[in-house]
């Protein structure tokens, strides 16, 4: 990551960006028009730094301004069921603490579980659950890092709360839950979501978990938002495909640029 970073260093000249985002799917398209002063750096251009494989991930490094805020968004997440190790899958986030934020923003899509949400809805992540098998903690401690941090709080409550604020003013419906991270790439059984329902989980996804625990290890704040963009096995009457996932995340733009440009003014 030496490459990685030293190479990211030069292209963002001295910009020190206090807030990360990174953008999983459904949430790509944000930057693209809501944003000032962007620089795009492919992540195909960055030294030793991991592709983004999945279609509807851009895989970019953005720089940019909302008013007063440097921004930094990773237009496009990385993933174990890619292929790649724990460590490579926390490459954004391993850039993002070496640029200075103190904010990290994390997207993602998920399943329902919940039987109250539906398709489209927003939820904040409260708390998650780690089903991935593995830990990006594991192994060498990285310089700046706990080893051991505490997860009582991972999602961080102000945050949470200027979420629920800058929703309401734009009249989006918001909910809150617990997400929990499989590694992927099968969608889960129905017996898997029995189990998980059981231990009052509200929302199912590929990603996100290994992203907030090293944030946390940096100290990073950090606020979770998930797009629902299904409902989960045996919950939705018919099969479950990943087109359903990009068809929900199109219709629900309005709202997702809502939420997360009201919530940028507040931070």
């Amino acid at each position: 990551m030496t490459d990685s970073i030293a190479f990211i260093r030069e292209k963002v000249q001295g910009a020190t960006p206090s807030i990360g985002l990174i953008l999983g799917s459904g949430f790509n398209e944000f930057p693209d028009s809501n944003f000032e002063e962007t620089l795009t750096v492919p992540y195909r251009d960055i030294p030793g730094f991991p592709q983004s494989t999945v279609p509807s991930h851009k895989g970019n490094l953005v720089l940019c301004r909302m008013g007063d805020n440097p921004v930094i968004c990773m237009q496009g997440r990385l993933h174990k069921y890619e292929g790649y190790s724990m460590k490579e899958v926390i490459s954004t986030v391993r850039v993002m603490a070496e640029l200075g934020i103190k904010i990290l923003i994390v997207t993602n899509a998920s399943g329902a579980i919940n039987t109250n949400f539906d398709a489209g809805d927003l939820m904040l992540i409260t708390d998650h659950v780690n089903f991935m098998g593995d830990n990006p903690l594991i192994g060498p401690v990285e310089e700046g890092c706990l080893r051991y941090p505490d997860m009582t709080q991972a999602y961080d409550q102000e945050l949470i709360s200027k979420a629920e604020v800058a929703a309401e003013s734009k009249g989006i419906k918001i909910r809150k839950g617990v997400y929990v991270a499989n590694p992927g790439p099968s969608f889960e059984t129905p017996a898997e979501i029995r189990a998980y329902a059981s231990m009052g989980i509200d929302a199912v996804g590929m990603s996100t978990v290994p992203e907030v625990i090293l944030a946390r290890s940096y100290g990073i704040r950090v606020l979770g938002i998930s797009l629902i963009s299904n409902k989960a096995a045996r919950l939705c009457g018919q099969r479950l495909t990943a087109e359903e996932v990009n068809e929900t995340a199109a219709a629900a733009q309005g709202k997702i640029t809502g939420l997360l440009t009201e919530l940028l003014k507040s931070l």
